[in-house]
Parts: structure tokens; sequence; C-alpha cells
């Protein structure tokens, strides 16, 4: 996504690195494309920009207090952080070669890792005296915010598009027969999949076998939402028609709205109110960091 520049920033002298404003860009965009489409994201891109460099300076002056603190970590620490990220990266090998490819030292990276278990161990501090939300407190949270706990009625679908060639009643009539012809093989005994992955011109076809996953009412168009959530589970629909062609449904699932039970989303509540309570200590930390630091914002450069 194309972004704008951004200002050179100074804090006590130092300048902030223009990859620490990009890697906080980059996990603001991934954690915002898992809840809105990608027209909307890139509609709050300069919003997420703004938030990138209040992050970035934050962690900056985070890193830069444990320093002064001159908080302790041991090489035990560092040497256990460091076996666990060759394990999530799939081995010493694939580590080494990533590292190769970044040009980054395993001394490089071993004080990499030094410095953020500082800030996390400086976080520790600054959040330890936060309480425990109570259970009133977590049972209010889940009165207030019910809609939050519910999961609406869905379905679960495979489908096959065949799309006619041209907007003229042949090429209509020819995509027709093609998908009578296919539904014909599936009621036959050939496989959904099997026929998705050969003729449906949805990119499920190939890559899933036709199939679409969980969905709730309205996240479909119409005619094809009425379909899939008026059939009974296995069942093989009609020729359905919309704007993007002919499509066949083989329904693989359906499940009525429900509403989480208190008892099992407790733990999931007392967890988010800790975090909550932590991110807001450590924010209120951050400001008073930024209170006393000085931070310059010069234009960029070309």
């Amino acid at each position: 996504m194309p972004t704008k520049k951004m200002p050179v920033i100074v804090i006590n002298g130092r300048p902030l690195p223009a990859e620490a404003i990009e890697f906080e860009l980059g996990r603001l965009v991934q954690f915002y494309r898992q809840h809105m489409p990608d027209d909307q994201v890139r509609q709050q891109l300069p919003l997420l920009q703004e938030k990138a460099v209040e992050q970035a300076i934050g962690a900056f002056l985070l890193t830069e207090e444990a320093a002064r603190l001159d908080i302790s970590v041991t090489d035990e620490d560092v040497t256990a952080s460091l076996a666990q990220l060759r394990k999530e990266v799939g081995g010493a090998a694939k580590l080494a070669e990533l590292l190769k490819k970044q040009n980054v030292s395993e001394d490089d990276l071993r004080e990499q890792i030094r410095r953020g278990r500082r800030v996390d161990l400086l976080i520790e501090k600054v959040t330890s005296g936060v309480a425990d939300p109570t259970e009133a407190e977590i049972r209010a949270h889940y009165d207030e915010h019910q809609e939050e706990y519910a999961r609406a009625e869905r379905a679960q679908a495979q489908h096959i598009l065949v799309a006619p060639a041209a907007k003229t009643p042949e090429a209509q009539a020819a995509a027709r027969t093609k998908l009578e012809e296919i539904r014909k093989r599936v009621q036959a005994g050939a496989k959904f999949a099997d026929e998705a992955a050969a003729h449906s011109e949805c990119p499920s076809g190939k890559q899933a076998g036709g199939s679409l996953g969980w969905f709730s009412r309205g996240m479909m168009v119409p005619s094809f939402d009425q379909a899939a959530f008026s059939m009974k589970v296995d069942e093989l629909s009609e020729i359905i028609e919309t704007q993007f062609g002919f499509h066949i449904i083989q329904k693989t699932g359906h499940e009525e709205a429900v509403t989480e039970d208190f008892d099992n989303v407790r733990e999931k509540i007392r967890d988010f109110l800790r975090h909550a309570r932590r991110g807001a200590l450590l924010a209120d930390h951050v400001e008073e960091l930024k209170a006393k630091a000085k931070i310059e914002f010069n234009p960029a450069t070309a």
C-alpha cells in the first residue's frame, strides 16, 4: 500500500530509525486486515501512519528507559529466547538463512533479543501493580457486552461457479448447460471438490475445492444467501443465478445462532480486562517519558 513520506524524528538527540515506523505500520495494517476489507484499510492509512509514528516513539523511549535503568538480562535468558526463535522459524539452519538474507549476525541478534527482554522486564515492572479484575467486574463486562459474545446463525458450503463468456442469451445458455452437466456428475457420485477444482471460475475452486468456509446471513449476494440458508446439510442445490454467473451449492454445515455462556468466556474476559488495565498503565508511563523527552519532527527529505 502506498504511504506518505514520514517526518524525520529525532528523540533526545538520536534519530528514530525509519524502519521502526515501518515495522509498527506493518503490524497495524496486518491487524486491521484481519477485521476489515483492504479498501477500508487503505482509507484508514493516514490514521494508521499517525498511530505507527506514536507507537514507534513509545517503543524507542521504552528501550531508552530500560537501558538507562540498566535492567539486567542474563545470558541464559537470551539463549532461551534464541532457542525459542529457532524453533518458531523451523530450526537452526532456517534461522541462519534468514539472518544471512538480512545481513545480521547471531551476535547482533542476541543483542536485539537482550534489548527486547529489557523492555519486557521494564513493562512488567511498570504494570506490576495492576490488580486482577474481580468476579463482579468480569460479570459486569459480560452483561454490558453480550453482543460481543454472540455468534450469528451461519452456514458452511462449497460451490461451483460458471460465468457466461459474454452477455448474450447464447453465452448464458451455454454456461447453464455446462453447469447442469457438472451437477449431474455430482449427483452420480463425482466428488464435488474435484469438479470445483476442474471447472469452477471462482478462485475457491482450485484453492479449496470450492469451499467458502463458514459465513453468516448477509455475507453472500441475496440469491446465493437465500439458497444456502434454506438448504439442508449435504443437500445439493439447483442452479442459482447471481451477477457473477451460475452456481451450484453443496451445503456442508449449519450452526444456529448462539450466545456464549458466561462460564465459557469468564477467563477470556479476565485476560482482556487485565490486558486493558496493563495497557492503560503502560500508556500513562509512555506519556510521562514523552513529556520529559525532547522530540523533534523535521520534514521528510526526498
